[in-house]
């Protein structure tokens, strides 16, 4: 696929969700892609290596929550793999700072070669555990807006984020369309964690059946130290 089909794929599929995108941010996507497909050859990023496929389920996905950033918001991304959806996010919202966490430093290194290759400068990565990352009191409660795309079931993944999000702030959990049994399991974490649900936004992807259902929590009280737990608790013994 080159550039000019790309960018009309694109374009196509983000007015359906009335995104409009610029000529200089296909470019940065569509190299973006490249990079995905060359690195996969080596390191495993993603199953889905199709150029359409990747459009559709990596780069228009992760757009689907675009609507929920603001310029200026302090964005971390936790358990971002190839950078979904914080890269995405950070290319149509240059005015965003986001930070692209990672717990495998393979998938940093690829994601510090798409920053270069594309010249964005408003994104950060690092490499952590997101438990040790929520402990870090550099970190902690310092981010308007916490994202994560299938990651882990929503009680687990709620340790992971809440602890990285100041009062006020909100998570941004990722599902596909079956959420009604994480929901049930995740109400006595997310009170414990600070969090209320606030918004459970329902996108359909352009051309398909393919639902999404992304989740927005509010952080309404402070996390207890207490968490995260250590390194591989949360999903050990996850809070019920």
């Amino acid at each position: 696929m080159n550039l000019e089909e790309f960018s009309q794929e694109l374009i196509n599929k983000c007015e359906k969700l009335n995104i409009s995108i610029e000529p200089k941010d296909t470019e940065k996507f569509y190299k973006y892609m490249k990079l995905l497909i060359e690195w996969n050859e080596k390191v495993n990023l993603t199953a889905i290596v199709e150029p359409k496929e990747i459009i559709l389920k990596h780069f228009v996905d992760s757009l689907t929550i675009l609507n929920n950033i603001h310029d200026n918001d302090k964005v971390i991304d936790i358990g971002t793999g190839a950078g979904f959806p914080g890269l995405p996010i950070a290319i149509m919202n240059n005015k965003s700072n986001v930070t692209l966490l990672d717990s495998l430093n393979k998938r940093v290194n690829f994601l510090n070669e798409v920053l270069k290759k594309i010249e964005l400068n408003n994104v950060t990565t690092i490499h952590s555990r997101a438990e040790d990352f929520g402990k870090d009191n550099k970190y902690r409660e310092k981010y308007d807006i916490a994202v994560s795309r299938a990651v882990a079931p929503l009680n687990i993944l709620l340790e992971y984020m809440l602890p990285t999000v100041k009062v006020g702030g909100k998570c941004i959990c990722m599902k596909s369309s079956s959420i009604e049994e994480e929901l049930n399991m995740a109400k006595t974490a997310c009170g414990i964690l600070g969090g209320e649900i606030v918004d459970i936004q329902s996108v359909i992807l352009p051309d398909t059946d393919i639902e999404r259902k992304n989740i927005v929590i509010k952080k309404v009280k402070n996390t207890p130290l207490k968490y995260p737990r250590k390194a591989g608790m949360p999903s050990k013994e996850p809070i019920r």
